[in-house]
């Protein structure tokens, strides 16, 4: 017993040594996110007092870091014009025709739909209907689901997820789209951009939980409500009306058209799959719409690199949150977002620390908190269309959204497996501290694609996400199974709620540890020379690849 007892204490305080020798202060992210999760920042939503508040401190604290401006014209700031939308309620009218018979559709119970063009009113009178399976086109896979097949006037139902996530064993398409783990063409986002890319009026998705990875619940939160970036010319990339059929609506549709849901499934999971016009079925909708324009702020710091000015490294996170809401059972209406963002932005404001408490860097580093995350990725997609260094000259972008707070930890939580170098820079920084990298649990969950570092890869630029919501991480204290618990408790009650409260009871050690994975990852890029790049079958291969000329 007193043998046990003494190597446990050597043991903590051989533990506690080593983390005094860490660059990221626990103590300093905490005091941080609860500043910024404190009722006084009204829970942090674009466009409202909670902005205002939010931004005046964000720039005092990268001021008082040492950090040069990076955003507009010399400021800390970069504007983000969004366009805010939302259905009329009451005035709202859906229904299909399906062989002329009327069939009228429920909002929220059978259909879902957001418009995110600045209009008065939607009118769509009869559209005819297409079956367009998945909606994918993936030259890099071979794959092609709309041959060619005019999608003008016309609204496209689609399938969630990819050709692959529900493929059996010897089927052609199995693993061509990565199985369980979802590519970016089984987001909603991807299938409503193709839609408008092929001149479709209106884009519906048939929901099934498994494939979306949430409940019909979730698809009904935005009550009609949508954001976007101020676009030049919104009817080119967004469509008239998108939205969701609940599962059974969907299977009505394409039964009333002759069709069977579950054979065109097996169909589309085909390359030779052909989009099907839904025979004698039209879709109708009609609704007022209010649209307004708000100007929002990123914040953008940035340390100029000493030989290398002109080649970058990206650290970020995002600042909103979703601002007061209905009383909860407490009465509390503050959403104040603590772990879901402002840890984040904590950590990056820590990494910035370590960096000008060093030697400066060969590459410029830039810091960034966005706006508009909870909103659809908006504040990091504008600056992904405006940004303030070369992306093409950006040698990696590393995010946080959601830092675990329950201690230490023997592994990190790895967010979209296999897509590039940068995971195996993770590796080697994770064994320097004793830990090993662990693949997210939950790949079918596409969190890869729902967080800011996204709008960046996109742009070709190789990513990286800390994210502690991809399954529980193998805690010191608990195990694996102390770890999920606290994901799904967290999902549960306090995810997007009054409950995503900071804590004095939060042991912030393990989520410094991960921090301190992103500086030290950091260090190694900001001396140059290395250039990451994606690896061979990720859809962002192709769009870095075009850029290379302009790389050493």
């Amino acid at each position: 017993m007193i043998r046990t007892a003494a190597l446990s204490l050597a043991l903590s305080l051989l533990a506690t040594s080593a983390l005094a020798q860490e660059p990221i202060d626990p103590a300093r992210l905490s005091s941080i996110t609860k500043v910024l999760a404190s009722d006084e920042f009204q829970g942090r939503s674009p466009g409202t007092p909670g902005e205002a508040k939010t931004i005046e401190y964000l720039v005092k604290e990268f001021k008082a870091l040492g950090l040069e401006p990076a955003g507009d014209a010399g400021a800390y700031t970069q504007e983000v014009p969004l366009l805010h939308t939302a259905l009329k309620d009451g005035t709202e009218s859906f229904a299909l025709d399906l062989n002329g018979k009327r069939r009228v559709l429920v909002r929220n119970a059978d259909v879902t739909a957001t418009t995110l063009r600045p209009v008065d009113k939607v009118a769509i009178e009869k559209a005819p209907l297409v079956f367009v399976g998945y909606g994918v086109t993936a030259p890099e896979r071979g794959w092609d689901d709309f041959k060619g097949v005019d999608l003008t006037g016309k609204v496209a139902v689609f399938l969630i997820n990819d050709p692959d996530f529900e493929a059996q064993t010897g089927e052609p398409v199995a693993g061509k789209f990565g199985g369980q783990a979802a590519t970016y063409y089984a987001r909603w986002t991807y299938k409503f951009e193709e839609a408008a890319r092929r001149g479709a009026i209106g884009a519906l998705i048939i929901h099934e939980a498994p494939g979306a990875g949430y409940g019909w619940s979730t698809v009904q939160a935005s009550n009609g409500e949508g954001f976007d970036i101020v676009r030049a010319d919104p009817a080119k990339e967004k469509v008239l009306l998108q939205g969701w059929l609940s599962g059974e609506a969907g299977r009505e549709l394409l039964a009333a058209a002759g069709q069977d849901f579950d054979a065109l499934k097996i169909k589309a999971r085909r390359a030779d799959f052909r989009p099907v016009p839904l025979a004698g079925a039209s879709f109708s909708a009609s609704y007022g719409l209010t649209h307004d324009q708000i100007v929002s702020r990123n914040v953008i710091g940035k340390i100029t690199g000493a030989k290398l000015p002109n080649e970058s490294v990206m650290f970020a996170a995002h600042w909103d949150a979703y601002g007061v809401g209905a009383p909860d059972a407490q009465g509390r209406t503050v959403r104040p977002g603590a772990l879901d963002d402002a840890i984040g932005v904590a950590g990056t404001m820590e990494i910035a620390r370590a960096f000008k408490a060093g030697p400066a860097p060969a590459r410029t580093l830039v810091f960034a908190a966005w706006t508009a995350e909870e909103r659809g990725l908006l504040g990091s997609e504008y600056y992904g269309v405006n940004p303030t260094v070369p992306l093409e000259t950006m040698a990696a972008n590393l995010t946080m959204d959601v830092l675990q707070p329950n201690g230490l930890a023997k592994d990190v939580v790895l967010i979209g497996a296999g897509q590039n170098a940068l995971e195996d820079m993770l590796a080697k920084a994770a064994a320097a501290q004793g830990r090993t990298v662990t693949p997210d649990a939950h790949p079918e969950r596409a969190l890869f694609y729902r967080a800011d570092h996204f709008s960046l890869a996109r742009k070709g630029v190789p990513v990286l996400l800390l994210m502690g919501l991809g399954g529980g991480a193998d805690l010191v204290n608990g195990g694996r199974e102390a770890g999920d618990r606290w994901v799904t408790e967290y999902t549960a009650k306090a995810y997007h709620t009054t409950g995503d409260a900071w804590s004095a009871d939060w042991d912030l050690r393990g989520a410094a540890q991960d921090v301190a994975l992103f500086y030290e990852i950091g260090k190694e890029l900001a001396a140059g020379g290395a250039w990451p790049n994606w690896k061979d079958g990720s859809e962002f291969k192709p769009v870095r690849d075009a850029s290379a000329a302009k790389r050493r």
